[in-house]
This record gives C-alpha cells, structure tokens and sequence, in this order.
C-alpha cells in the first residue's frame, strides 16, 4: 500500500515538472521568422525525465507521431537489418538496453522483432507500451497524412554481432530501404539519408536516385569534410559536440548543407541555432519551434534558408 502511494506520488511530481518544463516565450532575438528545419531527433527524443519529459522510446512510432504531431517538419530514425533482411526501426546496438531481449538486431527475424515491447524501466513503462517496428509500417501510416514529412534515415551499418566483418551487411541493408521506398513511391526530395560508413554512399546513389546523402561527422571534423566534399554529397551531420559557427561557415563554402543532431534544454538550443545550421536534429521539438517563433506552425509557413547557406539541397 505505502508502495502504491510512493509510485503515485512520484508520478505526480514528474508531470508536475513536464508541465513546469514547457518551453517559455521566445527572446525578442531568436524569435526570428527565418530558421532552420526542425526534425525530432529519433521521433521525439530519448527517455528523459525532465526538460523535456518524455517517456516514448527512440524512434518508436509512438515518438515519431509526437514530435510530428507537435509540429516538427519531420524526423530522424534509426534503421538497422533484421536476419531476414527487413529494415527495422531501432536506435540500440544490441537488444538488452531498450527490450527483455538479448542479441542484436542481425540475429532475429523481423516477425520475432515486431513482437518485442520497448521497456524504459519504472516510471516510463507505465506510460509507454511500444513495441518495435519496422520501416515498412512507419511508411505506411505516413502515407495517410495530408503532406509527407521530411525523413532522415540514420544507417546504423555497424554490426556488433559479427566482429570479424562489421560492415558485410551494409549493402543488404541498403537494397532493402531501397525497396521500400520505391514499393511506398516515398518522394526522393522529402529524403535525406544519413550514414557513416562511406562506401554505402555510392550504392545509396544507384539505389535511391534523387535521394539526398550526409556523411556524420562525429570527429575529425576537417579529414571528415574532405571525404564528404570528395564523395559529393548534399550535406554533412554534425554532432552538438563537433558543430562551431567556423565549422559550419566552412561547410557552406565547400557548397555542403549542415544538420546538427542534440540539444534538449533552451541554452543548449539557442547555443545549436547560434552556429546557424540548416536543420537540427533536436531532442526537445516544442522549445526549438517556441524560439524560432513557430509555436507548432507547419514548415510551408517557415522559410527555411539561411543566407549564405547552398541552395536547394535536402532542406529545401
């Protein structure tokens, strides 16, 4: 009984701060009409108790729905390869950490996969009861919306369950979302995919024409962007650890297009939008459209250029 109420009251103490955590009025300076394109990092985010609270997996449908429904413009997801070669929606390397399963996502069927429920722990499975998913369900539910969001598709190549080749699936990988796309006739403009591993770019080209490409740059910043000009790509993803308004400034001048993926709390955010990025890949979609001044406004509203930024690209 004295359990019950601890839980209760624990409970209500995190709504209380997710309600206290709701992103504020814009500054009079970043409330600007011009300002990058808002894509929820992993569908809304990752497991969080506060700033912002949120109890939905990464890259779960559930998340995706949210951060779409809050008026993100699209959203980032995680794509790995199950056994049977169907892309799959997961952010994890292995199982253990956001399922009761073991493994990784390479060792078991997708039928065996879409069965598993997300667990975040205590409180967050009381208020979330997702399971995975794979890439051709999420594809299908957005087909009913009136416009098609923005997707950028982080390749998760590296696969930890054969040691010996870590990268032998990539080109499966890379022919099966190509299949779907082409199956779900997913405009080649609303895409830009993200990976990595460079080799996978040039089959990404054959199999995913029209498709914009970006290379993560998580360190090395300078060797990264030669091979990221060098295999011409639209746009290079930088971690909120790597991006500096320099870094950026360099990427424009080589005719490259810059996402930033982070950034949850508002000084996090404004320090993102700082740097002048052309997308952010953010953990928290409501403060980045409250200091943009969108408040939930949908992106035709938004003109979303930067000036000095390349023209066209995947964040037209």
């Amino acid at each position: 009984m004295h359990k019950t109420i601890l839980r209760g009251c624990y409970l209500l103490v995190l709504l209380i701060l997710a309600a206290c955590a709701r992103p504020a009025v814009p500054d009079s300076a970043l409330g600007v009409r011009r300002g990058p394109q808002v894509i929820g990092h992993a569908g809304s985010g990752f497991f969080t108790p506060i700033s912002p609270f949120n109890a939905l997996p990464p890259s779960s449908l559930g998340g995706i729905r949210q951060a779409l429904s809050r008026g993100a413009d699209g959203v980032e997801i995680d794509l790995q390869l199950s056994r049977d070669s169907v892309p799959i929606l997961f952010h994890d390397e292995d199982l253990t950490n956001r399922t009761r399963a073991q493994g990784y996502i390479s060792q078991h069927t997708a039928a065996e996969l879409t069965r598993l429920e997300y667990t975040g722990g205590w409180p967050y499975d009381w208020l979330q009861h997702e399971r995975v998913a794979t890439l051709d369900e999420l594809l299908t539910e957005l087909a009913e919306r009136p416009s098609f969001p923005y997707l950028h598709l982080d390749l998760h190549e590296h696969d930890d369950a054969n040691f010996a080749q870590p990268y032998v699936r990539s080109p499966a990988l890379v022919r099966a979302i190509g299949r779907v796309m082409r199956r779900h006739q997913v405009p080649p403009e609303r895409l830009l995919i993200l990976t990595q591993y460079e080799p996978s770019l040039r089959q990404l080209r054959r199999e995913l024409p029209g498709a914009a490409l970006g290379l993560e740059i998580t360190d090395q910043f300078e060797e990264r962007l030669q091979q990221a000009v060098a295999a011409q790509v639209e746009a290079v993803v930088l971690s909120k650890y790597v991006i500096t308004p320099e870094r950026v400034a360099r990427a424009h001048a080589r005719g490259l297009q810059v996402v930033v993926f982070g950034g949850r709390s508002k000084k996090a955010i404004q320090r993102l939008l700082g740097c002048r990025p052309d997308g952010i890949e953010v953990d928290n979609v409501p403060q980045l459209l409250s200091l943009l001044g969108r408040r939930g406004r949908p992106a035709e509203a938004v003109p979303q250029a930067h000036a000095g930024a390349p023209k066209g690209g995947p964040l037209r």
